[in-house]
């Protein structure tokens, strides 16, 4: 496969549809090539985007069928204790009965707590995932918008660093990265000159990052592993140091 033939491979990387052969070459050839790594990135915000257009919300009947079935769901019917002596059967049934309403008034409750939850969870990621979807596709169509493409240090994995000063935005894309160690995740920093400014976390080795910050100001940007959680300042050498310039 030429050079030639692997400009044209950006859009069908971008929707993993390469073979495993082929989209190894295809990243040897993304380290060294600023265009195809920026076209990749547009690739993937776009489809990001498409996939987040044609995801849809389970119809409220749904829940509203599910709620109103937990009260009346018949449950498995616990073991009985052996018959107490001067226990009178009337009475043992209105326990039984009582406390057959509290536990299904409990998970009942509780049923509809958890699910509120998720619901809300599910709801706030969706919307951030959308807010960072559209600010990378403003940042990828700013008419300043520059990139910088450099290899990891070994040669495992390139990154690929996208800013515009006029929008005071800067994004990170991974590709081909090994994946960190459990208790590990990658940093990403502005470099101010000899002072490094924390800009995000990416747990995995491959994906995009809109950046924390602004790179106006910052002379580049670095990569560093570190503890789960970050680091107020980089813990050792950076993996990768790209170039806003």
């Amino acid at each position: 496969m030429s050079t030639a033939d692997l400009h044209t491979l950006t859009g069908a990387y971008a929707a993993h549809a390469l073979e495993a052969d082929e989209s190894r070459r295809f990243e040897e050839h993304l380290a060294d090539c600023p265009s195809c790594a920026a076209e990749v990135a547009e690739f993937r915000a776009t489809l990001a985007r498409l996939g987040s257009a044609e995801s849809a919300a389970p119809p409220a009947s749904l829940k509203a069928a599910v709620l109103a079935a937990l009260p009346t769901a018949r449950q498995q019917a616990p073991a009985l204790a052996p018959r107490a002596a001067g226990k009178r059967p009337g009475e043992r049934r209105w326990w039984r009965l009582a406390l057959a309403a509290c536990l299904a008034a409990a998970l009942t409750t509780g049923a509809v707590a958890v699910q509120q939850h998720r619901e809300a969870d599910r709801a706030r990621a969706r919307a951030t995932a959308l807010q960072q979807q559209d600010r990378f596709a403003d940042l990828l169509t700013a008419p300043d918008a520059r990139t910088a493409t450099a290899a990891a240090t070994g040669g495992a994995g390139a990154g690929t660093v996208v800013w515009s000063h006029s929008r005071a935005r800067a994004g990170f894309l991974a590709t081909g990265l090994p994946d960190p160690a459990n208790g590990r995740t990658y940093e990403l920093w502005f470099a101010d000159g000899d002072v490094m400014r924390p800009a995000g976390l990416m747990p995995g080795g491959n994906g995009a990052l809109l950046l924390t910050g602004s790179p106006n100001g910052a002379d580049g940007v670095g990569l560093t592993l570190e503890p789960a959680g970050g680091s107020e300042h980089p813990s050792g050498a950076p993996i990768m140091l790209l170039p806003l310039s």
